[in-house]
């Protein structure tokens, strides 16, 4: 396919980043989601549907169709013309209709290959619009997710995944409400996000691609007029179903994109974890958790030489920030049509390929900020050292257990708002009404190793 920004001139006058200053980063959406891609799919559709009538249905008009006819109709379900995108726009310019100009463009090619007149007439037949365009849209978008979206969260998943493991037992302080809490371990953190991640991308990818073809208000009025004989239901659903979609039998003119909604939504939801991952990601080089690795020629700043700034991170923040509000706003739109059918959502659905732009660019921001990351063991050691009182809520819940009065309120006294260090925890252990071997137990443990089953949980993810 022909990019339409292949030269730094064209770029730098893209109204759209994703086809401007990154749309390098965004071209392997291109062949589902630009608008040659919707014009190859609803050719796409158009000729199955030809062919379904002519050889599924074995309409008796279409009986002495020509080999030649039939090859070419099954290319145009496989490849492109050389000029296809071009040539329907053409005939666009003229009839000021896209879906028209394409079935003008598909009659043109059977044409040419020996179709007649009669057999002509079955090209878009008993067909409305969104017959085409809902069918072309649940391919585009269930090829985009299956192609392009998953694999790209996957290799972020497994980052996560394989992270959580090196570091399982990298013991740190925890942070709630920005405080610092019980330890954890930087793998089981990034384990937390691994697994939500793998939760989100499941829940993403289930989500079925429904369509229809069922006429201009979804009763196959005219299907039926035409050939009282034939079982349109089932045909229109064995059809659908062998583009590899789910069929809806229940519609207006459109499919109510309930379906898109709901992928819409999956795909928000994944985002949104990951704006949280890229804060977090962000705060703990603030901390100096992780080191950032130096890219030779790179600037930082334009007057700070010093910095190395997780540009990263907050471009990621920022593109999934833009995408989650187009996605949502596909949600809540989409499914909303006045009476039978308005066209608010023609215009709409040509924006799902900016959203999944900007969702793909921020999963390669990340993915590129998770491979200038180093961790740095010696910071999340320090800080956690520095915190002895993150074991109040060990000591005062073994104090629990064994009957000591108000075990809160006293670790509360000693430790709250305030630092303390070993010796201190370990003078007041040492007061304790408990059995000796729990006063020992205690006096041994560290924040290092309090950490519950946060190193069987990272291994584990």
């Amino acid at each position: 396919m022909t990019n339409a920004y292949t030269t730094r001139s064209e770029g730098i006058n893209a109204l759209s980043p994703v086809d401007g200053r990154y749309a390098d980063k965004c071209l392997e959406l291109r062949p589902y989601l630009s608008e040659a891609a919707l014009i190859r799919h609803r050719v796409r559709v158009e000729a199955h549907w030809f062919l379904f009538l002519a050889q599924d249905l074995k309409l008796p008009e279409l009986k002495g169709i020509s080999p030649s006819v039939i090859k070419v109709a099954q290319a145009l379900t496989l490849t492109a013309p050389a000029d296809e995108a071009d040539a329907v726009k053409a005939y666009e310019a003229r009839v000021n209709h896209d879906v028209k100009a394409v079935e003008y463009f598909v009659r043109d090619q059977l044409k040419a290959a020996g179709a007649t007149h009669a057999q002509l007439e079955f090209v878009h037949f008993a067909c409305t619009s969104e017959d085409i365009n809902n069918l072309a849209y649940a391919l585009m978008l269930q090829a985009a997710r299956e192609h392009v979206l998953v694999p790209a969260l996957a290799r972020v998943e497994a980052w996560l995944t394989r992270e959580a493991h090196t570091h399982a037992g990298l013991a740190m302080l925890a942070r709630t409400h920005g405080q610092p809490a019980t330890p954890t371990t930087l793998g089981k953190e990034l384990a937390n996000v691994s697994k939500r991640l793998h939760y989100g991308r499941t829940n993403f990818n289930s989500v079925a691609a429904l369509a229809k073809i069922n006429g201009a208000v979804g009763n196959w009025n005219a299907h039926q007029v035409a050939y009282p004989e034939v079982a349109w239901r089932a045909a229109s659903e064995r059809f659908v179903l062998s583009l590899g979609l789910q069929f809806n039998a229940y519609t207006t003119q459109i499919e109510p994109h309930d379906w898109i909604a709901n992928y819409c939504d999956a795909l928000a939801r994944i985002n949104t974890m990951l704006i949280d991952f890229a804060r977090d990601t962000w705060g703990y080089i603030s901390l100096g958790y992780y080191k950032q690795r130096i890219v030779a020629g790179e600037v930082g700043s334009s007057t700070m030489p010093h910095k190395v700034n997780p540009i990263d991170f907050e471009n990621g923040e920022g593109n999934l920030g833009i995408a989650n509000a187009l996605l949502k706003h596909f949600s809540e739109k989409l499914p909303v049509s006045r009476w039978q059918r308005d066209l608010t959502d023609s215009t709409v659905l040509r924006n799902v390929g900016v959203a999944l732009a900007h969702t793909l660019l921020a999963y390669k921001s990340i993915e590129r900020g998770l491979g200038r990351l180093a961790v740095n063991p010696p910071a999340i050691t320090d800080d956690l050292g520095a915190n002895w009182e993150v074991l109040g809520e060990a000591v005062q819940t073994v104090m629990r257990r064994y009957g000591v009065e108000n075990a809160y309120e006293r670790l509360k006294d000693l430790t709250r708002g305030q630092r303390i260090d070993a010796a201190a925890l370990r003078a007041f252990v040492s007061t304790l009404p408990i059995p000796e071997a729990e006063r020992a137990r205690l006096a041994a443990l560290t924040p290092h190793d309090y950490l519950g089953f946060a190193v069987a949980l990272a291994t584990d993810a």
